[in-house]
């Protein structure tokens, strides 16, 4: 019983021992388990980690490895571009100074070379207006006589040669009209770059900012390349591997700037958003040069990083709008609004020229872009009569219609075109070829250079056939009535560039079938010669009949008749792909790309809608003759010939008289400088404008324009007046010897026997500055005009027969940059080539050129680069020339010995001449270069027409012989410096010489 028991109760325990056995055992094993998963997990995170580390290791080591690469490439590349650049300076460097030794009238250069041929090319220089004129000597050229001409077969139907019946059609993504964009605002935060940007900009090391793959864009030429900026200049390189720069006529390259380019910040004026191939990618800078270069890149984020990189210029000073980067972002359309050009012309403060620059300009218009070219209106349709009357209204285009609507009957075939439009791959259109395209832009200005070169390489190096070659205005007006396929505006050029109608490299253009040869272009039979059909084409442009209806022709081309219903209503459609917005090139592919590209290319591009309402018209010259300021004042001129005599009380001759009159100035003044070198600085009153104004009154102004000066009048302070220093015995004082600054601030003189010029302050009369650098005697000093700032050239002619051009710095009133150096200034640029000492000099900043005259032998035209263009030789008794005056708008007067006056234009040709019995001593040409005013012993002040030496009027003779003129700022009153020791002020008013005036008012 009780081993019964035991067993029973020990083998219960027994039991639980077991199981409390196994529990434990279990619980161990998990416990160990989970230790060696935590072990395991812990390992593997370990290793995981190593693997990372040591990938993250490797791809920074790859980084760092292609970084260097990338830099190092980098490197090359701007080193290599730079050996570029050196190479072509070095090569211009030489060029320059073989043709300042060996030219005719150099130092290795002898009087009876010269070459059978010069050659010529027009510069890309631009004036204030956009107008490229100057022409350069070309290293390049040639009569291309080994080119043929194009046969009549070689030309396919008019859809084909506009290659709209291209292979692949793309249906359109219906014409996307613009939105109207949200006010531009002109107030606001200026340029704040989002800080990423800004941190993006800091983050990049090295002299680099940015550098983008870019294209440049020139005529005929788009170049692939690398653009690189840094903290101070723009680079460009192109990549010569590429294979359709490799395919590229090395003429054509010969002719394209910038392949190798360097662009420093500080010559940079404006940058201007652009458009390439429709697409809003581009880029346009403008240069202090007065050249621009274009660049289109991958996409319009880097376009922004670019303007963000480069200084903060706007789109430049003229249009009223402030120098910021989003201006140079903004659309045409907020361009347009912003600015003040469009008050400013129907003011009349601007022409119709200047202002079709302008809306040409922002509408993305580009001498850069063939396909771009800026586009002038035909204003005139009568090039048949001897005599052409710009007062009749018969004689001009009606402006309101598009030139494919102008023939009525034209006009129906086009209008039936577009309604029983049934090609469904493209939408419904009027014409299929534009009124400015790449291939007419070419046709135009076949006959200079660089364009022939473009031409013949854009028409498989063959001139057209004479039928279809440009041969004469009227026919080309009568194609453009008649031809379906012809409905081509002009280009600028028809509005200043005579040359562009002469053949003048003697190319053989071939015969027409009716057998006349064609060679220079024919003109009008109411034009005898290039410059009259420019000049009265010009005029035409600027009549009261244009005025009162170019709005119109705006609308067409700029503005609401552009597109949409309004374009149908008014016959104005084109080809979809002419359009911005008609397609996307990127959601194309490859294959596609390119031959929507290549339509795009041969259809013409639209300018970009500058307004979606009618545009403002013009006001008549009518309204405004009462607004004192008006330039275009058309009212009787009741006043006398002469308004005032000063009588100063010494009687010495007044040798130079300058009329620094603008009212903005400190002290507006008419300068005047005696024989005795005795300065006056005489206040100006601005009495213009009331004399005969409605509502004006004695009491309100000051009867006399010009108050002597106190310090001359009551003698207290000749002190303060009289310059001392000694002048070398031999030079006769003329107005030649003295300079005054454009703010009546400064006067410099010449003359002085150490061979230098010197600069007098003339407020107090102390000399500032010595310069120094002729070899002889300074007998000549000139100023150009002075821009903002009063910055100016100065030109300094010797003895030692060379010319010495300086900068003027406004800011510091000193010759030269540099204040700290202003004991040494350096010249820009040494002139050559005269045999005798200089006697005359001129020179235009906006013309870029500098021309001169030595005691005899012919004046020289030098650029102010200091290359000599050419020598304007007159007739045979025209050799020693006394006075020069030169226009912006490119007339070049020279008065010579013996009273003979010759006009030259800058280009060289002499264009008029005349004898006059009186020994000049002082001529001006208006500002608009229009008249000429002359005066000398005779004392008496006559006016002529500037192009043809028609006297327009003789003003009362005065009692001494005249010495020196100058015009006051409005060009309404004359001074004369007279050699009895006075000063003569005559009304003058160039408008009652303006035919509209004399035949309509």
């Amino acid at each position: 019983e009780w081993q019964n028991s035991i067993q029973k109760n020990a083998g219960l325990a027994f039991i639980e021992l077991i199981n409390e056995g196994r529990l434990l055992c279990h619980a161990m094993k998990d416990h160990i388990v989970r230790v060696a998963n935590e072990a395991e997990f812990i390992l593997n995170r370990q290793r995981a980690e190593d693997v990372h580390k040591h990938a993250e290791f490797e791809s920074n080591c790859a980084q760092y490895a292609a970084d260097r690469r990338e830099e190092e490439k980098m490197c090359d590349h701007l080193i290599s571009a730079a050996k570029h650049r050196d190479h072509v300076t070095a090569n211009q460097l030489k060029q320059k100074i073989l043709n300042i030794l060996t030219n005719k009238h150099g130092a290795w250069g002898t009087m009876s070379q010269s070459q059978l041929h010069d050659f010529w090319r027009l510069d890309y220089w631009e004036d204030d207006l956009r107008r490229r004129r100057r022409f350069v000597r070309n290293a390049f050229g040639s009569t291309h006589a080994d080119v043929s001409l194009k046969a009549l077969e070689d030309y396919g139907t008019e859809e084909e040669e506009d290659g709209l019946k291209s292979k692949k059609n793309f249906r359109s993504q219906s014409v996307v009209t613009q939105n109207p964009e949200a006010e531009l605002m002109l107030e606001g935060d200026d340029d704040a770059v989002s800080l990423l940007q800004e941190k993006e900009i800091d983050n990049l090391a090295g002299p680099v900012v940015l550098s983008t793959p870019a294209q440049l864009v020139a005529p005929v030429v788009v170049a692939r390349g690398t653009l690189s900026i840094t903290t101070t200049e723009i680079y460009f390189e192109v990549d010569e591997e590429d294979s359709t720069f490799k395919k590229t006529d090395a003429k054509v390259l010969a002719y394209s700037e910038g392949l190798h380019g360097k662009w420093m910040f500080s010559e940079i004026r404006a940058v201007f958003s652009r458009r390439y191939l429709l697409q809003n990618t581009g880029l346009e800078v403008f240069m202090a040069n007065r050249t621009s270069v274009m660049f289109n890149f991958p996409d319009q984020a880097t376009v922004k990083r670019v303007v963000y990189s480069l200084p903060r210029v706007g789109v430049g000073t003229s249009y009223g709008l402030p120098q910021a980067r989003r201006i140079s972002l903004a659309t045409p359309r907020q361009l347009f609004k912003s600015s003040n050009m469009t008050q400013r012309w129907q003011r009349r403060e601007i022409s119709n020229f200047e202002y079709l620059m302008f809306l040409n300009t922002i509408a993305g218009r580009t001498y850069n872009d063939l396909n771009q070219y800026p586009i002038f209106p035909w204003v005139l349709t009568n090039y048949d009569s001897e005599e052409l009357d710009l007062t009749l209204p018969g004689n001009f285009r009606d402006l309101s219609k598009p030139i494919g609507a102008l023939n009525p009957k034209r006009a129906a075939f086009y209008a039936e075109r577009y309604e029983t439009w049934d090609d469904d791959s493209t939408p419904p259109h009027h014409y299929t070829t534009l009124y400015s395209t790449a291939h007419s832009t070419l046709m135009w200005m076949l006959r200079i250079e660089p364009f022939t070169t473009f031409f013949l390489n854009a028409n498989d190096s063959k001139f057209d056939h004479p039928e279809r070659a440009f041969s004469g205005i009227g026919r080309s007006w009568r194609n453009c009535q008649r031809d379906t396929a012809d409905v081509k505006e002009l280009i600028p050029e028809f509005y200043y560039l005579p040359e562009m109608f002469v053949n003048s490299n003697e190319y053989e253009l071939g015969m027409r079938d009716d057998g006349v040869p064609v060679c220079d272009v024919e003109l009008p039979a109411w034009a005898k010669k290039p410059e009259d059909f420019v000049r009265i084409n010009r005029m035409a442009l600027e009549s009261e009949f244009v005025s009162c209806q170019l709005h119109q022709w705006i609308d067409l081309i700029f503005g609401y008749k552009q597109r949409g219903p309004e374009a149908v209503r008014a016959l104005n459609v084109f080809n979809f792909l002419s359009y911005e917005g008609a397609v996307n090139l990127d959601n194309l592919d490859a294959a596609q790309r390119e031959v929507i590209e290549m339509q795009i290319q041969l259809c013409g591009q639209i300018p970009s809608q500058l307004l979606i309402e009618p545009h403002p018209p013009r006001s008549s010259a009518m309204h405004l003759c009462f607004l004192p300021q008006s330039p275009l004042m058309f009212k009787d001129q009741m006043q006398q010939d002469v308004i005032m005599v000063l009588k100063f009380p010494s009687n010495s001759p007044v040798t130079h008289v300058a009329a620094n009159t603008l009212p903005h100035l400190s002290i507006p003044a008419a300068v005047t400088v005696t024989c005795s070198r005795l300065f006056a600085v005489n206040r100006w009153h601005n009495t213009v404008g009331l004399r005969g104004a409605p509502g004006y009154s004695l009491e309100q102004a000051h009867h006399l324009p010009i108050e002597m000066d106190p310090l001359i009048a009551n003698n207290s302070g000749v002190n303060k007046r009289q310059i001392t220093d000694l002048v070398d015995q031999s030079i006769q004082i003329n107005t030649h010897c003295f300079v005054v600054t454009a703010d009546n601030r400064y006067i410099l003189v010449c003359g002085f026997w150490d061979k230098s010029f010197r600069v007098y302050s003339t407020e107090t009369g102390k000399l500032t500055q010595i310069v120094f650098g002729h070899w002889d005697v300074v007998t000549c000093l000139a100023r150009s005009e002075s821009y903002i700032g009063g910055d100016c050239y100065i030109v300094s002619g010797s003895r030692d027969a060379t010319l010495l051009l300086w900068y003027w710095s406004g800011r510091h009133h000193i010759i030269g940059d540099n204040p700290n150096n202003s004991d040494y200034p350096a010249p820009r640029a040494v002139l050559t080539g005269h045999d005798h000492e200089v006697v005359c000099v001129s020179v235009c900043a906006e013309l870029g050129l500098v021309i001169s005259g030595a005691k005899e032998g012919p004046c020289l035209v030098h650029t102010i680069t200091g290359d000599l263009l050419r020598a304007l030789e007159g007739p045979e008794l025209c050799q020693r020339p006394r006075l020069i005056s030169v226009s912006s708008e490119g007339h070049c007067i020279i008065y010579y010995e013996r009273g003979r006056f010759c006009n030259f234009s800058i280009n060289g040709k002499l264009l008029a001449q005349m004898e006059v019995n009186d020994s000049t001593r002082a001529i001006l040409l208006s500002s608009d270069g229009q008249n000429l005013v002359t005066g000398g012993d005779n004392g008496v002040v006559e006016v002529w027409q500037a192009c043809d030496f028609k006297q327009l009027y003789i003003y009362p003779g005065c009692d001494a012989g005249i010495r020196a003129m100058d015009l006051s700022h409005d060009q309404r009153t004359l001074i004369t410096g007279m050699a009895s020791g006075s000063i003569v002020a005559f009304n003058i008013d160039f408008n009652r010489w303006h035919y509209e005036h004399q035949n309509r008012y």
